[in-house]
């Protein structure tokens, strides 16, 4: 599977880009900003986006949305605890100095277990409320890559002092949905470097095990 990180707008978001090798079909995660950067990597990759999933509802992670499914006609999925958050990101993106647009509604929605295709790959929804109630981690069981958004990061996990957040239920989704995964699961977040689920299990201070 093609994966190339493309950080994007004013806090930097990963934004990524998937695609087949056979079918050249490819899907978005968060698109945040910096849409004519981000749509230039993937014409360069040949790729003909089918769908673009967010991984929760902040401003920083859907602030380019509207620009890049105008651009690309894919399909929007974000879950739907989430959703109410998709009007609201040029206000909330105002108050942290950052301009961004409202998001357009989703074409449908995400939920726990879900599987989206694309090409020859199978893409399975985490639902791992915490950081919002809508959070979700993306995976592919075949190629061991997990999309984590903001719910965990290289040595930490995301803020849960938003609306809806709760570092109870966050950890508790880290320790009951993705710490089970294989050891060799590399996590790709939504902010900064990426890791795997080993080095976090040992490393990370909220998942520590020893």
């Amino acid at each position: 599977m093609i994966i190339e990180t493309v950080p994007v707008g004013a806090l930097q978001v990963n934004s990524y880009i998937l695609g087949c090798e056979t079918s050249h079909e490819g899907v978005v995660i968060d698109a945040g900003g910096s849409v004519d950067r981000l749509l230039a990597r993937i014409d360069k990759l040949g790729l003909t986006i089918r769908y673009l999933l967010d991984t929760h509802g902040h401003f920083d992670h859907v602030g380019g949305n509207r620009a890049f499914l105008q651009a690309t006609g894919a399909t929007f999925l974000i879950h739907e605890k989430d959703a109410f958050l998709l009007s609201m990101a040029k206000d909330a993106g105002r108050s942290f100095g950052v301009t961004v647009e409202n998001s357009p509604e989703p074409d449908s929605f995400l939920t726990d277990g879900m599987v989206i295709e694309f090409g020859s790959y199978r893409l399975r929804i985490i639902h791992t409320p915490g950081h919002s109630p809508g959070g979700c981690c993306i995976y592919s069981a075949e190629t061991g890559d997990l999309f984590t958004g903001d719910t965990l990061f290289n040595g930490s996990v995301g803020r849960t002092d938003l609306p809806g957040g709760s570092m109870e239920v966050l950890v508790r989704s880290i320790r009951e949905r993705l710490a089970i995964l294989p050891e060799t699961t590399r996590i790709y977040p939504g902010h900064g470097p990426s890791s795997t689920i080993a080095i976090e299990l040992f490393t990370n201070p909220f998942l520590r095990r020893g």
